[in-house]
């Protein structure tokens, strides 16, 4: 059993060199939603993890696959796409500009890198796509977003032509609002052989009984193999998001993404006088994600999880996954830490991706001390900076006798300049009595 270590559960750690050591993380969260409330967003009090775990072993025991470490959860069926992006491995997105013509209050689209100069510039992701084959890189499903894509139609025929050739056998997607959907584009698309299309609704048009979207995707039915949908759920959307589910499961639709909705550290006045405040702990574990995002909105996971339970219980054939923000920042993780080879002392979780060790702090590193030279163990490292004990996780267990608790520690390889650091996030508190190796991480 693993305990969060927060501002409220700091008290149940009994060694003090272990509570202050925790101190720091604490701290460093506090700083962190500091920042995000001087964006002028509001933070909910409110805790909804349990509320949403409850749900999910609901959902799953009515037959819901559950993936990720409950980061994903889907029925019926899910894009393959979306099951390369857990890992990130051979799946990659380009744009050709970040010029859109809508203005969707929740987009993170000014959160990239270059955002100015891309709304007026174009991108060349031919030349991305041609300069990744002549690296040999591998690619099984390449993407193409923006912005809005099929403002630039004869340069998205170009990039789905060009992965085709460079990548044979590659699954392609297009993301798109809908609005530049026709037979012309469709049909050289199809030309391409693009595999799957998703079109974003806006709830707001919908709000006001323009349904015009699902007519483009009936439309697109007649020309692309798999046609889904992928929006961010508002709280208190249930029922209209109901009918939406009814819809496309009428349409024959493949599949719907439901996505958390996400603060994208601006327009903090709409999110507020729509009453959407940010989740009080945002993140399992507080990092720079290259996701660009944003912050999850409290309430947003929980009308998802309804939705899905909808589909359930009403017998819906239409794939309904779920994609929470935590989901998103899996394949960075993977893949900066699944090749990490240079410490016996740090695990690879196959959980969440993160690299594991175990700490123990103060009085307590003298006893561990004795005992691993009692059994010739000598794989720790000693820290006496901060007093503490670091050795792997699988030792945990073997301390059952010596009635301690332990610091379990999450960290990420970066790679600064020329250097490979190991970058510590986050401490954590478990027991040798309560530790499961394989249940806990």
């Amino acid at each position: 059993m693993i305990v969060p270590i927060t501002e409220d559960t700091l008290n149940l750690i009994k060694n003090p060199v272990m509570r202050s050591y925790a101190q720091i993380y604490t701290r460093i969260f506090q700083q962190f939603m500091e920042r995000v409330v001087q964006t002028g967003i509001e933070i909910d009090p409110q805790d909804y993890s349990e509320q949403a775990a409850a749900q999910i072993d609901r959902l799953q025991k009515k037959g819901a696959v559950v993936r990720n470490d409950g980061k994903s959860i889907f029925i019926n069926q899910i894009s393959p796409a979306c099951v390369a992006c857990q890992t990130g491995v051979g799946s990659a997105t380009f744009f050709t500009s970040l010029k859109c013509n809508r203005d969707c209050f929740y987009c993170f689209n000014p959160n990239q890198d270059n955002y100015a100069y891309y709304r007026e510039h174009l991108n060349d992701n031919v030349a991305e796509l041609n300069a990744a084959h002549k690296r040999g890189q591998q690619a099984n499903h390449l993407a193409l977003t923006g912005g809005e894509p099929l403002l630039h139609k004869p340069e998205a025929i170009r990039f789905f032509t060009t992965a085709k050739k460079n990548f044979p056998g590659v699954y392609t997607r297009l993301y798109t609002s809908g609005d530049y959907v026709d037979r012309e584009i469709l049909a050289a698309l199809k030309e391409t052989q693009l595999d799957e299309i998703r079109f974003s609704i806006r709830m707001r048009d919908l709000e006001r009984g323009n349904n015009y979207v699902f007519d483009r995707i009936t439309l697109a039915k007649e020309y692309i193999p798999h046609v889904m949908v992928e929006m961010p759920v508002l709280p208190g959307t249930f029922e209209v998001m109901k009918d939406v589910l009814v819809n496309l499961d009428r349409l024959g639709v493949c599949s719907i993404n439901l996505l958390e909705l996400c603060y994208p550290l601006n327009n903090a006045e709409i999110f507020k006088e729509k009453g959407l405040r940010v989740k009080g702990r945002p993140f399992r574990v507080i990092y720079d994600y290259w996701y660009a995002g944003g912050l999850p909105i409290a309430g947003s996971e929980l009308e998802c999880l309804n939705l899905i339970e909808f589909a359930l219980d009403a017998g819906l054939r239409l794939g309904v996954h779920y994609c929470s923000l935590e989901n998103k920042h899996t394949g960075q993780i993977y893949q900066q830490n699944s090749g990490h080879s240079g410490s016996k002392i740090k695990f690879f979780s196959q959980r969440d991706y993160y690299l594991k060790s175990a700490k123990v702090f103060g009085e307590d590193v003298a006893r561990v001390l004795h005992f691993f030279a009692k059994h010739g163990f000598d794989q720790y490292e000693l820290n006496l900076e901060h007093n503490y004990l670091e050795f792997p996780v699988s030792q945990i267990r073997a301390l059952k006798k010596l009635d301690i608790q332990v610091g379990l520690c999450t960290s990420v390889i970066e790679n600064r300049s020329d250097e490979v650091v190991v970058r510590e996030l986050k401490v954590d508190l478990t027991t040798p009595d309560t530790f499961r190796l394989t249940k806990d991480i």
